[in-house]
């Protein structure tokens, strides 16, 4: 930074990269569901004040400090810590701390809504301390200031060139989530057995749309930026920002579009995102035409990269691992593709600007997924990284940070219900929220089946002290299973429920009164049969019947048994037969 205006334009650009982070934390709120919205805030704010002060302890040291053999810095440790920091150190500084917050933060949305938040508070410290910064010593120490030190990496060395990080940031945080939902496993739900896996819906899209609208701006910060000086070549690059970021959405629309049937919101959301990752490591050396096809191919990439990890059955929870990590690959990849060699003004192994590319994004992968996958899986064995299934029911909002939300109080209400079977339960009612509403009318419901639980208690009372037979039998004339106590009893058999009334009353009536019977029976049902004959044309009112006694010492005794036929109707028709008979 060689005056005033290119130190404010890097100062700029890294408050735009600061920006980017309530977009990647709009992006994965959305995109995941309310029960987590408030770990998913939270882990995004946390990571960059962790990644911003380990990155100022030590990170910086390790990634720009002078080199030992091009591995490692060894120097500038703790900026600031005897004497202030100048003016352009200070900017690059900050501008670097900012990339190193980012690429913490990809990791988030991967392994989101399944993993402790003090486990993701050790995989953000692994990061920032080690992961980031010496794999950024590798490819990047040599694009420092010379005031900073004339360290140069191994990797900077062979001419590989990652001018803004689609290897350096956004590849090693989708190795670090790709080893995360590895050993986490997939979120509860996601791959049924012997079913197709079931898509979890995130909470709100819309805002999700937005965070995208905030990455891309804060990407031309990212890009941008990353010239280090406010030159002539800064409008190309952002140029190229943006139309690798329009191509990559277009190419994820319109092929998803055309294997899946429907536009998934999904390819509009991930493609531009992949799209920007891979015009990342190019947009300082290749035209706008190169550009474009770049940021088209990373659209496709992205979706193979999702497909291939859905066939392997691992839980991206936003699908970072194919935009940050697969799109990242490529864009590297690019370089050596279409990269101008005047522009690049490297020296590569062999003569070969893909060879030196393909080294780099080979020696990120071992080296970031490596190490990754190797301290997850230890700390995996010291303490489970994963919530238990029971808290990943809950929500990690409340058992993660005992804070709860709207939804959550509804649900653990609706489940206390579930639970005692107690109708008096009321939902809680938030005014003029779309939950609140749902809430009331949710009460409104409740309150009428609790009175007519009562009702129905009060009934059952009834049925329980008349002292004659009360039964309802439908059209084919089966005796319901609401019945009084005295029933059994007064027609002589124990389960009425199992019996046809005409069937039943045939076994102690003549021939002939059976059919008259069967004929009233049939009239009951007609609508054309008058209210008035319902009595005066009842073959069975009072009948004398021989009944055999439950007494100690059974006898036969004469009695006079009363029927009484009632029609409850239903749209103007017989619905059931109520039935009253009384024993003297």
């Amino acid at each position: 930074m060689n005056s005033i205006v290119d130190a404010m334009w890097v100062a700029v650009s890294g408050a735009l990269v600061f920006f980017m982070q309530p977009g990647f934390s709009m992006v994965e709120s959305g995109l995941t569901r309310e029960k987590n919205s408030i770990n998913v805030a939270i882990k995004n704010l946390t990571d960059i004040g962790i990644s911003l002060f380990v990155y100022w302890l030590v990170g910086f040291a390790f990634m720009f400090g002078t080199s030992s053999d091009g591995f490692i810095g060894r120097s500038g440790f703790i900026p600031g810590a005897r004497m202030n920091i100048d003016f352009n150190t200070g900017t690059f500084l900050f501008f670097q701390a900012m990339f190193c917050s980012t690429s913490a933060t990809i990791v988030s949305g991967a392994v989101a809504e399944r993993m402790k938040y003090s486990s993701y508070i050790i995989s953000t410290f692994l990061m920032s301390l080690i992961i980031y910064p010496i794999f950024g010593h590798w490819a990047w120490a040599g694009i420092q200031p010379s005031y900073i030190s004339d360290a140069q990496g191994w990797l900077y060395k062979l001419g590989f060139v990652d001018f803004a990080g689609s290897t350096v940031v956004h590849s090693v945080g989708g190795y670090v989530g790709l080893a995360g939902i590895i050993i986490l496993g997939a979120r509860k739900g996601r791959f049924p057995k012997d079913e197709k896996p079931r898509d979890i819906q995130g909470c709100d899209v819309p805002m999700t749309v937005a965070g995208v609208f905030i990455l891309w701006f804060g990407w031309l910060g990212f890009n941008g930026g990353s010239t280090l000086a406010f030159n002539d070549i800064v409008p190309q690059v952002l140029l190229n920002t943006c139309i690798g970021a329009a191509t990559g959405m277009l190419s994820a629309l319109f092929v998803g579009w055309a294997f899946k049937k429907i536009p998934d919101v999904n390819f509009v959301i991930n493609g531009t995102l992949a799209g920007l990752v891979s015009v990342t490591a190019n947009c300082h050396c290749v035209t706008p035409g190169a550009a474009a096809i770049i940021g088209a191919v990373g659209g496709i990439v992205m979706l193979i990269g999702a497909f291939i990890l859905e066939k392997l059955k691992l839980d991206d929870a936003v699908g970072a691992v194919p935009v940050h990590l697969c799109a990242g690959v490529w864009g590297t990849l690019a370089v050596g593709i279409f990269g101008q060699p005047e522009l690049l003004g490297t020296n590569p192994i062999f003569g070969s600007q893909f060879l030196a590319q393909f080294i780099g994004v080979t020696a990120c992968g071992v080296w970031a997924f490596g190490l990754a996958l190797i301290g997850f899986w230890i700390l995996n064995k010291i303490v489970p990284l994963r919530v238990s299934s029971e808290d990943e029911d809950k929500g990690l909002n409340i058992v993660e940070h005992g804070a709860s939300t709207e939804i959550f109080d509804v649900y653990a209400k609706m489940k206390e219900q579930a639970v005692t079977g107690d109708l008096s339960v009321r939902l809680p009612v938030e005014p003029f929220t779309e939950i609140g509403q749902i809430s009331s009318l949710y009460n409104d419901v409740m309150q009428k089946l609790e009175e007519s639980s009562l009702s129905e208690e009060s009934f059952g009372a009834l049925m329980k002290s008349i002292p004659y037979a009360l039964f309802m039998i439908d059209a084919q004339w089966n005796i319901s299973p609401q019945y009084s106590e005295s029933t059994p009893r007064i027609l002589g058999c124990p389960n009425p429920e199992n019996y046809n009334f005409l069937l039943l009353m045939a076994r102690i009536l003549p021939r002939d009164k059976t059919q008259s019977l069967k004929k009233y029976l049939e009239n009951l049902y007609s609508p054309d049969f008058k209210q008035a004959a319902v009595e005066t044309l009842n073959p069975i009112q009072s009948l004398t019947l021989s009944v055999r006694t439950h007494e100690l010492e059974p006898k036969i005794v004469q009695k006079v048994i009363h029927f009484e036929f009632s029609r409850i109707f239903n749209k103007q028709k017989t619905k059931v037969l109520h039935v009253i008979v009384q024993a003297k």
